[in-house]
């Protein structure tokens, strides 16, 4: 606790340099979140602030630490012959009206262990916290947010900037809790580095640096057959453009050969607008699908490929649906299935829980795990890190599961949480794309959850560049398709993580 509220001491006084000319309120709760907020009045006090703390809990409620640190602070307030450092006992709402004049506000009111609905008059404290103009920093996690799932049933602060003990919490990053954090910032408290590098550790941020060193090298005699030997299956009326942009992907990712199988009756809209991957037509049905009779030539590519990329844009179609479940139930070769190849899939999931391949990733939205699991959508995207872990060992496979922030896990329970991407890519195509990019990579030989988590990394990456030239609003999956080349560039040329 003392390591915690010095380190955020210093780094609220690296912020706020003029300290000795602004006005804090330290806003502590009953639990160690309000323990840390007594140690950092104390600190700031020292540094020259003016402080003023107000305990949501009376004194017979504080145990412990929280407890020793509120009477230090509360002897230092007796001995001080001015009035830079004040305490104040909560008893109403109206209280709150002393303390207009305010420069900066630190939350210290609830910390990790936090979840379900803010009750009064922690609900009413934390609406005037978030109504007041000044800079508000959170301890640990913003009073309100569940630090595991991001979500806030009902209010939470507003942070400008969270500071947080050693690690980021997955509820910093995920669902609402992003949005109420601000700029996140490690507070080191001397934790043994051998504990956060241990095997208990499962979950993970993934970084620059991260995708920067396990990037496919080409070796100087490598040749098309050499660097990753694609077969995408993919397209049917009026979803052309989703077989397109997966195809050209994985070779902006840097697969050597991509050839593309669709249905017959979308192969010269293909051959016309792809140059450098090869389209190959498939026996179609009466509505322009897939056919059952298309069996025979895929089982061909699957032979040649490297790896498959099986789903986007194919259609529900039924006889698409059987063709769907006879490649996942005999195909051996790895296998990446996205879009409506998991959609067919959800028809019959036992397939997908027998799967002969040993090397499987799906890429499903919430929408899509929701249809093949059966847990709502709503559930999914509160739990998103623990039901991705959950799937991924129960299918064992590695499974992507894409939302904000997107999620990739694999059999063995470990989950990479992406850093990457922007609100401006919720749009038509991405999901094409990344598959693409993650096949691309996969191709070239990287381990399939490596590939996969890189994959997601650059995706975003690309995202961000785009969104730097065209907005968020304007953003199109092509636009992100078209800074794929340039993300790899300054990703390998940039060692910061």
């Amino acid at each position: 606790m003392e390591n915690a509220g010095r380190g955020i001491a210093e780094c609220i006084e690296n912020k706020y340099p003029d300290l000795e000319n602004i006005s804090v309120l330290v806003v502590c709760g009953k639990g160690n979140n309000g323990g840390d907020g007594y140690v950092v009045a104390r600190h700031l006090f020292n540094k020259g602030a003016k402080i003023i703390v107000l305990s949501l809990a009376n004194e017979k409620e504080l145990k412990e630490d929280p407890k020793v640190n509120y009477f230090i602070l509360k002897k230092i307030s007796r001995l001080s012959n001015n009035n830079r450092l004040s305490l104040y006992n909560y008893k109403s709402l109206k209280d709150l009206k002393i303390f207009s004049k305010i420069d900066l506000i630190v939350d210290a009111i609830f910390g990790t262990g936090f979840n379900g609905e803010v009750r009064k008059p922690y609900s009413e404290i934390i609406n005037w916290i978030n109504n007041q103009k000044c800079h508000k920093i959170s301890i640990d996690v913003p009073s309100g947010v569940n630090a595991d799932t991001g979500e806030v049933v009902n209010i939470a602060v507003k942070a400008n900037m969270t500071l947080t003990m050693d690690s980021k919490k997955i509820g910093l990053i995920c669902n609402q809790g992003a949005e109420c954090a601000g700029e996140i910032i490690n507070i080191d408290i001397s934790i043994p580095r051998v504990i956060e590098t241990g095997k208990s550790v499962k979950t993970f941020l993934v970084n620059r640096n991260d995708v920067r060193v396990v990037l496919p090298k080409r070796p100087r005699n490598a040749h098309k057959h050499s660097v990753g030997k694609i077969y995408v299956i993919a397209g049917s009326p009026g979803y052309t453009g989703a077989a397109a942009m997966t195809s050209v992907s994985a070779l902006r990712a840097g697969a050597g050969t991509v050839i593309l199988g669709t249905p017959a009756s979308v192969y010269p809209i293909l051959a016309r607008k792809l140059t450098e991957v090869m389209v190959e037509p498939l026996p179609d049905t009466s509505k322009g699908t897939l056919s059952l009779k298309a069996f025979e030539v895929i089982s061909k590519r699957i032979d040649w490929a490297d790896i498959i990329i099986c789903g986007p844009g194919i259609s529900r179609d039924n006889e698409t649906c059987q063709l769907i479940w006879q490649i996942v139930m005999e195909c051996k070769k790895p296998i990446l299935i996205d879009a409506d190849g998991l959609n067919n899939l959800s028809e019959k999931i036992s397939i997908l829980k027998n799967h002969l391949s040993k090397d499987i990733i799906i890429t499903p939205h919430t929408g899509e795990l929701s249809r093949i699991t059966g847990i709502t959508s709503k559930v999914i995207d509160i739990n998103r890190v623990s039901i991705a872990r959950k799937i991924a060992k129960q299918y064992k496979l590695t499974l992507v599961l894409k939302g904000a922030p997107t999620v990739v896990s694999d059999e063995n329970g470990f989950v990479y949480v992406n850093s990457t991407g922007n609100p401006g890519m919720a749009t038509a195509g991405m999901g094409d794309v990344l598959a693409g990019i993650i096949g691309g990579l996969w191709a070239q030989g990287m381990q399939r959850t490596i590939a996969a988590y890189t994959g997601v990394y650059v995706h975003g990456y690309a995202g961000e560049q785009a969104r730097n030239n065209f907005g968020e609003k304007s953003l199109l999956a092509s636009d992100v398709q078209n800074y794929i080349s340039r993300s790899f560039l300054e990703i390998e040329r940039n060692n910061i993580c």
